[in-house]
C-alpha cells in the first residue's frame, strides 16, 4: 500500500470500513490528498492510494458532521473501483494499523 498518482475518479463504497484515528492513517499513508475544515461538507479527509497490485482506493471519513480529535478513532471508509479492490485495500490497510 503506498500514495499513488493514480486518478481515483469514479471509485466509490463497497462495504468495506476500518476503525482508526487520523494520526494513525497520517503515519501510515501520509499526509491526506484533501482536507476539509467545514463539518457541513460530507467528507473532511481523503487519502487516495494504491494497493500492493497497483489498483487505486481512497480512505474517507464519511458524514461526520462534527469536529473530532486527531485521537479519535472514526470509521472510514474505503472506495474503490471494484469490491475486490476495495476488499484487498481493507485488508492491506487493517495489517498495517495493527503494526500502529
Amino acid at each position: 500500500m503506498k500514495k499513488t498518482n493514480q486518478s481515483a475518479n469514479m471509485t466509490s463504497f463497497h462495504d468495506h470500513v476500518v476503525t482508526a484515528t487520523v494520526n494513525q492513517l497520517l503515519s501510515i499513508c501520509g499526509e491526506p490528498e484533501y482536507v476539509n475544515d467545514d463539518i457541513s461538507d460530507k467528507v473532511q479527509y481523503d487519502w487516495v492510494m494504491e494497493t500492493e497490485d497497483g489498483k487505486v482506493f481512497t480512505i474517507y471519513d464519511w458524514k461526520e458532521y462534527r469536529h473530532f480529535s486527531k485521537d479519535e478513532k472514526i470509521e472510514w471508509h474505503i472506495g474503490a473501483h471494484d469490491s475486490y479492490t476495495a476488499l484487498t485495500a481493507y485488508l492491506e490497510l487493517k495489517k498495517e494499523l495493527a503494526n500502529c
